[in-house]
């Protein structure tokens, strides 16, 4: 019934081939230094070439090789201009289209999870699929009681795919990293794979889905479809028109930036402390903009999609995380590095300086200083260069520090959705949401006490 074990092959071939190629073209790369081009230039080509071969595979593949590329185009803000621009159409491709799984084996899934008269469920089923990710496609259709759905259909053999996929990226990660500027590939993989088993179970999506729907039900800015149906890869729900976060990034105007911005943050650091569970796979096209939010049809509310990936907060996001961004932002740099040794942020066998720590930790919290911060690309850009330069103090300090593996999903979906909002360029009031709904931060900005001392 599979097409892709059959297809393994071919897919381990294509994945393998990158590495090869990476080693031509720096071969090709040296040869043009011999004969006198500079080594800038040639570096900036050979870059832009690695990316266009690896964004070119990912986007023919499904299983793994899709879904490292999804978590790594969350992160193309980063990316030097010369090598983002050319690919920022491949990447945002990446996030909402894959080649179709055939009609015969989507029709042979359905019947062995739903029965044989599983026709009779719909009214309607729409062969074509209306969009295909990492694991499964998802179908339009309604149901018997004459709602519109969704229905998710699972890859035969998807859970196979993941892993094989992931390993063999894992292989060559070494050769990646340099594409994306202060990041670590081999733990993005590493995270990849332990989420698996998660993802391919329909079941525990569901339950994620269903908790976020009821607690959002009603809600002026968040929308989260209802779950109507569920079984071993089959999930049926609600279908949610609007337009991608992708085509926003793409095509936006400033205010649907803005207000994508901003209800993506409040989203982010709300639902945690609503539900217990923080949606942990970020990327464009898992959101949508509806209209008809607070302020009538020409309002916008978020919409938000797949929640087969998400970590279990049940008292919310820790509050260790708004406390020590208050004492930062106050300046308290013993008390901030004594809660980093404590929480593990700073290992025992460790000594570094508090104020070097102050140092490395202010520009990245920038956004929550302010009333209001326009995320940009070129501060992306900038603070991923800052932590990668080997010549800079931050680089070598970010070196010593580590990421409790409590911490690691949570800074994962923090940083990509910084990336995000870069890719928005939204403004966005991110200190309002933070105050609203990250345990242990309340903070004040000295500068607002001025003004009112200067008013009165």
């Amino acid at each position: 019934m599979s097409d892709l074990p059959r297809k393994a092959v071919t897919r381990t071939a294509k994945l393998a081939a990158l590495p090869l190629g990476i080693a031509g073209r720096a071969t090709w790369g040296f040869g043009k230094r011999i004969v006198g081009e500079s080594a800038e230039l040639v570096g900036r080509e050979l870059q832009q070439r690695t990316a266009e071969q690896l964004f070119k595979v990912l986007g023919e593949l499904k299983g793994g090789a899709m879904k490292f590329g999804q978590a790594l185009s969350v992160f193309e803000s980063a990316l030097p201009e010369e090598v983002a621009g050319p690919y920022r159409a491949a990447l945002t491709k990446l996030q909402e289209a894959a080649p179709p799984m055939p009609t015969r084996t989507v029709h042979a899934v359905l019947e062995e999870r739903l029965g044989e008269g599983w026709q009779e469920l719909f009214l309607e089923f729409e062969d074509k699929p209306a969009a295909a990710a990492s694991i499964g496609q998802v179908h339009r259709g309604v149901w018997h009681d004459g709602r519109e759905v969704a229905v998710k259909v699972q890859y035969p053999g998807a859970g196979e795919a993941l892993l094989s996929d992931l390993n063999q990226l894992s292989r060559f990660s070494r050769l990646l990293g340099p594409l994306i500027p202060g990041m670590d590939i081999k733990p993005l993989i590493a995270e990849l794979k332990d989420r698996v088993s998660e993802e391919l179970d329909y079941g525990l999506e569901a339950q994620a889905q269903q908790a976020h729907a009821e607690e959002f039900t009603d809600d002026p800015d968040v929308v989260v479809p209802q779950v109507v149906h569920q079984s071993d890869q089959v999930l049926v729900t609600e279908w949610m028109d609007g337009i991608p976060l992708s085509e926003i990034i793409s095509d936006g105007t400033q205010e649907q930036r803005d207000r994508a911005g901003q209800l993506l943050a409040r989203f982010l650091f709300s639902g945690p402390a609503r539900t217990g569970l923080l949606h942990a796979d970020p990327h464009p096209g898992n959101f949508r903009l509806l209209p008809g939010g607070p302020e009538g049809e020409d309002d916008w509310r978020l919409g938000v999609l797949d929640f087969g990936t998400v970590d279990r907060l049940p008292g919310g996001l820790p509050a260790t995380i708004g406390e020590s961004l208050r004492m930062t932002l106050d300046g308290e740099a013993e008390a901030v590095y004594e809660l980093l040794r404590v929480e593990g942020f700073v290992k025992e066998t460790i000594e570094l300086d508090p104020d070097a720590v102050m140092d490395y930790l202010l520009p990245i919290i920038e956004p929550a200083q302010v009333e209001e911060f326009t995320f940009t690309r070129g501060w992306m850009r900038s603070q991923a260069a800052r932590v990668a330069d080997p010549r800079s103090p931050a680089y070598q300090l970010g070196k010593q520090l580590n990421l409790p593996p409590s911490y690691l999903l949570i800074h994962r979906v923090t940083l990509s959705t910084i990336g995000v909002l870069c890719q928005l360029g939204a403004t966005v009031r991110l200190r309002e949401e933070l105050e609203e709904w990250l345990p242990g931060f309340v903070w004040e900005d000295p500068a607002d006490d001025e003004e009112a001392v200067a008013e009165g």
